[in-house]
């Protein structure tokens, strides 16, 4: 079953690429594979109806932003789908997330998802912390459903490629 599980639930394309850009950023593979399934199911095509592209849905003013921070040349909406370019500046603004908020996976990952502003506004107004735990507290359903997502993806993917996730 886990074949199957590998083959069609969850595929791990540009597996290399993806273990790569985690090591770089300090960031788990399995991680950044959940991400790339809940965002894109892996297709290197995908475009959200807000303009979102590439494996990990980079929204082409944030991927314009993080090539600024990695000091790398003005991108083209082709450059930003390429899989090894997506996959790179997707990586490290996840990691970026991750520091931001202190190491917490579901603030990072629904900053992601609904941007960092709406994270701090919710911990402003909620009186959230670095600790906060409680996804069901996320007002924004789509954003709830899409932490859960990416996380149950992340421990998939760590059971069934733990060869790869792990860093091996």
């Amino acid at each position: 079953m886990p074949c199957l599980a590998r083959l069609y639930a969850y595929p791990f394309d540009h597996r290399e690429i993806v273990v790569t850009a985690a090591q770089e950023n300090k960031v788990s593979p399995s991680l950044v594979a959940g991400v790339i399934l809940a965002e894109s199911k892996f297709k290197e095509d995908a475009k959200s109806a807000p303009g979102a592209m590439g494996l990990m849905q980079l929204m082409p003013d944030t991927a314009h932003w993080i090539a600024e921070q990695l000091n790398q040349p003005k991108m083209t909406d082709e450059d930003i789908k390429e899989p090894a370019t997506n996959i790179k500046l997707g990586t490290w603004y996840l990691a970026y997330l991750l520091d931001e908020f202190k190491g917490n996976e579901i603030l990072a990952l629904a900053a992601y998802n609904a941007g960092r502003g709406h994270v701090e506004e919710w911990m402003k107004e909620y009186g959230w912390d670095d600790s906060f735990n409680d996804i069901d507290a996320i007002p924004f359903g789509e954003t709830r459903n899409y932490v859960r997502s990416v996380l149950a993806n992340q421990k998939r993917y760590t059971e069934l490629y733990e060869d790869v996730t792990d860093g091996k």
